[in-house]
């Protein structure tokens, strides 16, 4: 096999990841030539309303994904914040890999700080998890929905539709944007999505050519980590848009995972953490945590779970 077609949605950061992996492939098997297949996705284009409301994170994938099944791409580059816990049937990960910084990363206008931002400020944030834990740190402060790419939501705050934007790092870093960034979000105070700032590679499960071709790229360490948090996702049977945080850090072969779970308004933050080796049983420890202190009430009542 000596041609590849990577499918990919057509903004500049999916395009950058694209890339990204079309150089690594190319450079890990010489005389393998790569291409590019942009799409636009459902996610893309329904802009009008939360992701939480027409179907998740899941949109961005679909079309990637029926690309796949046929034939028309061999695989599909996706930011692994936006993969489902549960791929469908027939579809794996053969590479987890190229994590970033994990952090939000907070912008604003004026370039005040988020503590010092005065009150009745308006922020935007796609995702719920960032709004509820925006609004937990200041409830003082308008926090609201944006949608759109990087790019985009950029030009909405300029134009002063917001006073502040929270996006992640790493897109921001990849597209050399980083200088806009105010402060970085520890992840104590916002807790990042699972897999955040790492990208997953898709392809079809009896594809074993183009596994066996991608194999080279999968990073056990990333892997590690963003299993062990995605462990979480699935074990509360919640949606990638639900207000769910989960972060792990891989020291000396022991993984030590936090997460976090809020009502979208921010006035109840259920936190959970475990240690040990086997990303199974960590991941397993946080979620019976969480649902110890009622992370069921919170997902049924948003009906995410």
């Amino acid at each position: 096999m000596n041609e590849l077609v990577i499918a990919t949605r057509e903004s500049p950061l999916a395009l950058w990841q694209a890339k990204h992996v079309q150089a690594a492939l190319e450079a890990a098997h010489p005389g393998l030539t790569v291409s590019l297949l942009g799409m636009k996705t459902q996610g893309d284009k329904w802009l009008s309303s939360p992701l939480s409301e027409v179907g998740g994170k899941g949109l961005f994938l679909k079309e990637l994904e029926q690309a796949l099944l046929e034939g028309r791409a061999h695989l599909a580059v996706h930011s692994m914040k936006d993969v489902p816990a549960h791929l469908p049937d027939g579809f794996v990960l053969p590479v987890i890999a190229y994590r970033d910084d994990v952090r939000d990363a907070f912008v604003s206008r004026a370039g005040t700080r988020l503590a010092d931002l005065p009150a009745g400020s308006r922020i935007g944030s796609a995702s719920l998890r960032r709004q509820c834990q925006l609004r937990a740190l200041r409830p003082d402060l308008e926090v609201a929905p944006i949608r759109g790419n990087v790019g985009t939501r950029l030009g909405k705050m300029e134009s002063g539709e917001y006073d502040a934007l929270v996006l992640a790092s790493a897109g921001l870093r990849r597209l050399e944007l980083e200088h806009l960034v105010t402060e970085h979000l520890d992840v104590d105070r916002s807790v990042p999505s699972a897999g955040q700032g790492a990208l997953g590679i898709e392809c079809l499960a009896a594809a074993d050519d183009v596994r066996e071709l991608i194999a080279v790229l999968d990073d056990p360490d990333v892997r590690a980590c963003v299993e062990t948090e995605r462990r979480v996702t699935a074990g509360l049977a919640a949606d990638c848009s639900a207000p769910l945080g989960a972060y792990a850090v891989l020291d000396s072969g022991s993984l030590s995972l936090s997460a976090v779970l809020g009502t979208p308004d921010g006035t109840r933050l259920l936190r959970a953490r475990a240690s040990g080796a086997e990303p199974d049983a960590v991941g397993a420890a946080v979620v019976a945590e969480l649902e110890r202190q009622g992370a069921r009430d919170i997902l049924d009542a948003l009906d995410l779970g």
